[in-house]
């Protein structure tokens, strides 16, 4: 399940992508497999060494171009171990909502991509996370979790603010918003739960499937309740620094 879309950010052979907070890998995975170079970065060790077998196994089996490469590496986003202007794209999927120090990431996602590059930042969409939020303490208030709610406007102009030039806006995963209400009502501590295994199963149907219906349904919905937001944006050729 894809939050960003490649065929805009121009994703393809020979292009350098690091993939901030990459979790289970599945923005890195398909960026490999269109053929990038993949810099698949987070702190958790358990999630990489997923990840990495992932991408091994891909390599083993022909799903990625022989030119790409892949790499896990561990780290901390507010500390990049690399140099300004390493990287045809930045992506930063569902993860700034959990660092305390956002103004900090951000400034490390645009200091190490490249003048002309592009940045893909996706987080929870406001109206979605505000009704999660007031149906379950547990959603958000445990170790590692949303600690904010961002509205889409705001989170632009932080990311403006660095220099960048903002060029699009999305939404996505409308069929996932009444999922997580779902869980939030019955409780998130109860994956068991009927209602909650039914929805899963359809889910997982429609991604596996992707039937015309309920991708119809999703593009007509996601404006209103997509629970994710993707914002877009462009490192202008002649950037400056902004000033501390």
């Amino acid at each position: 399940m894809l939050t960003v879309d490649y065929d805009r950010l121009g994703v393809g052979p020979g292009t350098s992508v690091i993939d901030v907070g990459c979790g289970a890998g599945r923005h890195s995975f398909e960026a490999y497999r269109r053929g990038a170079d993949v810099i698949a970065f987070d702190q958790s060790v358990e999630d990489l060494n997923d990840v990495d077998a992932i991408l091994t196994a891909m390599k083993e089996q022909g799903e990625a171009p022989a030119s790409a490469t892949a790499e896990a590496v561990k780290g901390d986003a507010l500390a990049l171990p690399y140099a300004d202007g390493s990287f045809d794209c930045v992506i930063a999927s569902e993860i700034l909502e959990h660092v305390p120090a956002d103004d900090a990431a951000i400034a490390e996602l645009v200091r190490v991509l490249k003048p002309g590059g592009v940045l893909a930042i996706t987080v929870p969409r406001w109206l979605p996370e505000r009704v999660c939020w007031l149906l379950s303490d547990e959603y958000h208030a445990n170790e590692g979790g949303h600690i904010r709610i961002y509205r889409a406007d705001e989170l632009r102009d932080k990311v403006v603010s660095r220099g960048m030039r903002f060029t699009h806006r999305e939404h996505a995963h409308s069929l996932h918003a009444p999922f997580w209400w779902l869980k939030c009502a019955v409780g998130v501590d109860k994956p068991n739960h009927p209602a909650v295994t039914a929805y899963h199963k359809l889910l997982v149907w429609d991604m596996m499937s992707r039937p015309w219906l309920t991708r119809q349904a999703e593009a007509v919905l996601n404006p209103a309740i997509g629970k994710s937001v993707a914002l877009y944006f462009e490192k202008p050729a002649a950037f400056e620094k902004p000033v501390a």
